[in-house]
């Protein structure tokens, strides 16, 4: 493999990998920031030096995290390891760590708690392909650019430093907890500083609880955290004992990313707390309508014919401006309550987050797979139901394709939803992933087979979360997200869809 002294800005790998900047270096490992030649952007690259031990377990493990599909994971692109070289290249990720959040004193409590129950579903997706972290730091957990939560170097880390354990779910379990330890309090729970962060305080020989340590603490969360990672203080209480546990433990508090919700009357995110720490600006609000300006009746004072006549001409503007206001009331009124599943303008005037006239509920599918019936007919069913698991960083997606037109192969793929009986369909909310350029259609019917389905809705460069409406009443038993076209990632093309809701009017 190359040498260190090979390895310099500049250095080209696999022919489309080119190093420019290096970021750190420690015990023979690299990091550099490089260009992706091929697709233009920046990506992260670890090289190694001749004698480095370890570059087998690196690279194995840089593989095996590869297929991780949870996006609050870092995306590892290649890994290689030949007689000339061996490389990991990853993701670049842009944000801040926990160690830059904490600059300034502790997070507000549900802030810390939001970030970590995000960590903490990530790596239980991990921890059900056995790919552990091991060695969670400040630095590991970041709020990215995009305002989303990202744990860097799965598995990858532990391999290079040769991190090994007989219990990884209860270390990662105590990783995550020293991590909300750290936003809640500023500190760090361990033995040294760590990133900066100064030790945590002691008391008796055991570290201090998070309550003990910053005033405004929810009880709550200090028994979340006591459980995770400080055994001394338990009192009696279970261990968090996995990833898994340390996220349902936290799975009530407010998220510092979009989920989805019960359906309202007009577009809006599930409430969230100030403390998330998002620009809050894309939450737009229907606007109510303003109020009519007061009416003044004009003041009818003897005088002659000319301000008479002026009297009454101002009269019968005023009473027809009062006309044609309630007019317009009235047929605002009329036309939400004759279509209350029509997307409301912004001039109209909602009062309400709930629907008028219709209770609109959201309905569980019975069932759910990958439905490809112009190809081999499965497209990954085996993942389907993490589609309708509730569950927002879980998702099913498309096999890959060469392009956005699904390589050519065929017009269209999707997920398949069983709702068990045939009901009318007010909506579809599908949450898709960030990238833009997808075509997805609404197919609804009574039979699994594609040409009884009926296309009711579509939607062009589909991105986020997607409300599919019906243009007319629709019932059926059959729901189908059918993608026409899927988005570019990491140079290949594939759909993905991380939660489905199905909303049905009166269906309970």
């Amino acid at each position: 493999m190359s040498s260190t002294s090979a390895v310099e800005p500049g250095t080209r790998l696999a022919e489309r990998f080119r190093l420019e900047d290096r970021v750190s270096e420690s015990d023979g490992a690299t990091l550099w920031k490089a260009i992706d030649e091929i697709l233009a952007r920046p990506v992260a690259v670890h090289t190694f030096a001749p004698d480095f031990p370890r570059v087998h377990e690196v690279v194995t493990a840089a593989r095996a995290a590869s297929r991780l599909t949870d996006p609050r994971l870092t995306q590892v692109f290649d890994a290689a390891e030949d007689d000339k070289s061996a490389y990991v290249v990853s993701e670049w990720v842009t944000g801040e760590t926990l160690t830059d959040l904490l600059a300034n004193g502790p997070l507000e409590p549900e802030r810390a708690a939001g970030l970590v129950a995000e960590a903490a579903e990530a790596l239980a997706h991990a921890h059900e392909a056995q790919l552990y972290h091991l060695c969670l730091r400040p630095s590991h957990l970041m709020w990215t650019n995009g305002n989303t939560v990202k744990v860097l170097g799965v598995a990858v880390d532990a391999a290079m430093w040769g991190l090994t354990t007989d219990q990884p779910a209860l270390d990662d379990a105590e990783g995550l907890g020293r991590l909300l330890y750290a936003g809640l309090t500023g500190h760090w729970p361990g033995d040294e500083e760590e990133g900066g962060l100064p030790a945590a305080p002691m008391t008796d020989g055991h570290f201090c609880t998070p309550r003990q340590v910053t005033a405004g603490v929810p009880s709550y969360l200090d028994t979340v955290t006591v459980r995770a990672c400080l055994p001394e203080s338990r009192r009696g209480q279970g261990a968090l004992s996995s990833p898994a546990e340390v996220a349902e433990s936290l799975a009530d508090v407010a998220r510092p990313m979009p989920i989805p919700i019960s359906y309202p009357s007009t577009p809006a995110v599930a409430s969230a707390s100030h403390t998330e720490g998002l620009d809050i600006a894309h939450r737009q609000k229907a606007a109510p309508m303003p109020p009519l300006p007061p009416v003044t009746m004009p003041q009818h004072r003897p005088s002659g014919g000319g301000g008479s006549t002026l009297n009454r001409v101002l009269m019968t503007l005023v009473v027809l401006l009062v006309i044609a206001a309630v007019g317009v009331g009235a047929w605002t009124i009329g036309r939400s309550l004759g279509s209350p599943t029509a997307s409301q303008p912004a001039t109209a005037a909602p009062t309400s987050t709930k629907s008028a006239t219709v209770a609109v509920d959201a309905v569980k599918p019975k069932n759910a797979k990958g439905f490809d019936p112009l190809g081999d007919g499965d497209e990954k069913s085996d993942i389907a139901k993490l589609a309708i698991d509730g569950k927002p960083g879980t998702l099913w997606k498309t096999e890959t394709y060469t392009s956005a037109d699904l390589g050519r192969l065929k017009d269209g793929v999707g997920l398949l939803l069983d709702m068990g009986k045939s009901m009318p369909i007010n909506d579809v909310v599908a949450t898709l992933s960030d990238a833009s350029g997808a075509t997805v259609e609404l197919k609804v019917g009574d039979s699994p087979e594609l040409d009884s389905l009926k296309t009711v809705a579509t939607e062009k460069n589909a991105a986020g979360k997607t409300t599919l409406t019906p243009d007319k009443a629709t019932s059926g038993q059959y729901v189908l997200i059918w993608f026409t076209r899927v988005p570019t990632d990491a140079g290949t093309f594939h759909g993905t869809i991380y939660e489905v809701v199905v909303h049905s009017p009166g269906s309970a």
